[in-house]
């Protein structure tokens, strides 16, 4: 019997995990491209421009419902063009259809189901449409028959909507100008007054409309910012409360590592399990940032083992990292990491199942569809004290089992992984490692974070240079973005901050002068696209920090890092364009905006600049170092100087001119608003000068 699929169409020729999920489809589905809206124009169709991401749940549900369907195949192939798009690796594409949804009153999220005209204005469209009426929904096949009514009938009415609807975008995507006033630290504090009076008390993070918990990394980085400047304990407070709830409960995978998307209830006990790329590297930010605050191990140790997780898990062959892992594990959400108690003795015995079903409350009635996930309703101390145990020998025996639970687990049949490698979000892991290596001094994530960061630099560009988006088996692809360009360019900073290794600062400035061809404005804020990118209807320059900081937000903070740098006009001149050009969204929309406020906060703080000269190895260089490397300075420069190549350095990083060892002893010299201090020699003195 032939186990050749019974259906194929053009997605079998792409790269895209998610695309190739659809490849055998009965619909005849074709990837985004020109031909396709000619096919439609020359046939007269309707087009259906479906958006998703091949972790997306709800993505996987309507595929089985509808899209494996042959009776509505056949309707679709009949009266539409149906083209596929993954949302990662088009976000230009995916960004103006979300729009749109949104200017129809529309919530978004995906599945992503845009009806176009032949031309691409679009005319109608939602998320989720279920096989029949359900849910106050109107099922897929009733939609298809009203658009393929109207397209006939009234299609008038269906180039009206466009019309308006093209001209609402339009309208909207223009670039904010920069002749508004820079905000000053009023915007920081209304948006931790919101923060404050959404604050959960109970269970940490922010109570939003949805009862959807989403990890606030950016914004809980904002916050410690808030604190150190104003000294502030409300803000430390909600940071720390909300990372040790998320630690404990089930939106963090306690056997494995590694974050989920978001917590479906307001605990963060019962996740939606897909783990991305991004939202892990931006929790380890988070951890780090909030170890350096309180000196706790406990961040410090999340981090790791955030880590440990990407390192094992999400870490291709070439060194680079992939982009998802999915909910769905044989088609049931979760079925990969949940464990009821017999499944827990049969592992561990009696004796250690009694002490992990204690601290992880994994009971018989389960809390998550009848199983359990793991969750901590009760302290380490209480469950020690309940068990008669020491908290060390509790520690040590948790460790145990969870060593022998994921070596069980890893038999499982694993969730799909989306392993193409995209480079903005493999910028913000490399940020994560690179960071890590920094300020908890392991030399093993430099090399993690170089390794990855060698890889994108030499197959995420085309024969020109160019930077491209996406990597999948040897094939790289599309045009980078203003995000690939600035997080790549961060990160960059982040390894030479780590290695001190020029090329890494070099890498990061000539980044950002593409960048500044590519894709400036001139009157505000940078455009999502670049000028060689292909034409959509609209031409975006987004700002808003929604998964991951904008291309914005991430230009922003380069830019003035660069400026302090190089003392180069031309880089405050472009990140001060930024901060203007959103000065209404930073004072109205702060928590929308928390990682351009960090930008926001750096520039009103004054960007310390700190050279230090010596040897690394030396005891009094590295004690000089760990001051900068060790301890939260995010308003910070640094730049070291190896005695013997203060030129070379110099020629690179202006900062360095005439910075040598003064009587032979490693010296640290710090500059800030255009004034520099005494150079020092001790680590007390150079806190002094930072403080």
């Amino acid at each position: 019997m032939s186990n050749a699929p019974k259906f194929s169409n053009r997605l079998i020729h792409e790269k895209s995990p998610y695309l190739l999920q659809h490849a055998h489809n009965p619909v005849d589905w074709q990837p985004w491209t020109p031909e396709a809206f000619a096919q439609a124009q020359a046939q007269d169709k309707l087009v259906l421009v479906s958006i998703g991401y091949a972790t997306c749940h709800w993505c996987h549900v309507m595929e089985r419902e509808s899209f494996e369907d042959p009776g509505l195949a056949e309707f679709l192939n009949a009266y539409f063009v149906t083209i596929k798009v993954d949302r990662e690796e088009r976000p230009d594409v995916d960004k103006l259809y979300m729009d749109a949804l949104h200017a129809l009153g529309q919530q978004g999220g995906w599945p992503l189901n845009m009806f176009v005209l032949p031309d691409g204005r679009p005319v109608t469209g939602g998320t989720y449409f279920p096989p029949r009426d359900l849910y106050g929904r109107p099922s897929f096949r009733t939609v298809l028959e009203k658009l393929v009514q109207l397209w006939r009938g009234d299609r008038g009415k269906l180039e009206h909507v466009a019309g308006e609807l093209l001209g609402h975008l339009q309208n909207n995507a223009q670039p904010q100008g920069s002749e508004a006033a820079l905000p000053g630290w009023e915007a920081e504090a209304a948006t931790t007054e919101y923060f404050r009076k959404s604050y959960d008390p109970d269970h940490g993070g922010f109570l939003l409309q949805s009862q959807n918990k989403f990890p606030p990394s950016m914004g809980l980085q904002l916050l410690l910012r808030h604190h150190v400047r104003t000294g502030n304990p409300e803000s430390l407070e909600m940071v720390e409360h909300t990372l040790q709830k998320m630690l404990a409960g089930g939106i963090y995978d306690q056997i494995g590592g590694g974050l989920s998307r978001y917590s479906t209830d307001y605990e963060w006990l019962v996740p939606h399990f897909e783990k991305m790329l991004y939202d892990n590297a931006l929790f380890v930010w988070a951890l780090l940032e909030a170890h350096q605050v309180t000196g706790k191990a406990v961040y410090a140790d999340g981090a790791r083992d955030v880590l440990t997780y990407i390192e094992r898990d999400m870490r291709s062959p070439e060194d680079a990292f992939y982009s998802a892992e999915d909910a769905d594990s044989e088609g049931v959400e979760g079925k990969f990491y949940v464990w009821t108690p017999n499944e827990v003795r049969e592992v561990l015995g009696s004796e250690l199942a009694e002490q992990v079903c204690a601290f992880w409350d994994i009971s018989d009635s389960g809390n998550f569809e009848g199983n359990s996930i793991p969750n901590r309703p009760r302290s380490a101390t209480e469950v020690a004290e309940h068990l008669g145990l020491t908290i060390d020998e509790l520690t040590r025996n948790l460790a145990e089992a969870r060593s022998k639970l994921l070596e069980i687990r890893s038999r499982r049949i694993r969730p799909l992984r989306d392993d193409k490698v995209l480079t903005s979000w493999n910028a913000l892991m490399i940020s994560a490692f690179a960071r890590a290596s920094r300020i908890l001094d392991e030399p093993r994530y430099e090399a993690m974070a170089v390794a990855a960061a060698e890889f994108v630099f030499q197959h995420l560009r085309d024969d020109s240079g160019r930077l491209l988006r996406r990597w999948r088996e040897g094939e790289s692809r599309f045009p980078a973005y203003l995000v690939d360009h600035a997080q790549l360019a961060v990160a960059g900073l982040d390894l030479y901050e780590a290695t001190y290794n020029m090329e890494w600062f070099c890498k990061a400035r000539d980044l950002m002068v593409a960048a500044d061809r590519l894709f400036r404005n001139d009157e505000g804020a940078y455009f999502d696209t670049g000028e060689d990118a292909e034409r959509l209807l609209t031409r975006s320059a987004e700002g808003y920090d929604g998964v991951e900081p904008s291309g914005n937000s991430a230009a922003a903070q380069v830019f003035l890092r660069l400026h302090a740098c190089t003392g180069d006009s031309d880089f405050l001149e472009n990140g001060l364009r930024i901060l203007s050009g959103f000065s209404g969204h930073l004072q109205q929309a702060g928590p929308s905006f928390s990682a351009m406020l960090q930008a926001l906060h750096a520039y009103h703080s004054g960007i310390r600049e700190v050279v230090i000269v010596g040897t690394r190895g030396e005891p009094e260089t590295e004690s000089l170092l760990s001051v900068v490397r060790r301890e939260f300075q995010p308003n910070t420069v640094t730049v070291f100087v190896p005695v013997g190549e203060e030129s070379s350095v110099a020629s690179a990083i202006p900062l360095a001119q005439d910075r040598t060892v003064i009587n032979g002893h490693a010296t640290a010299y710090v500059c800030q608003n255009f004034a520099c201090g005494l150079p020092v020699h001790t680590p007390d003195d150079l806190r002094v000068q930072l403080c």
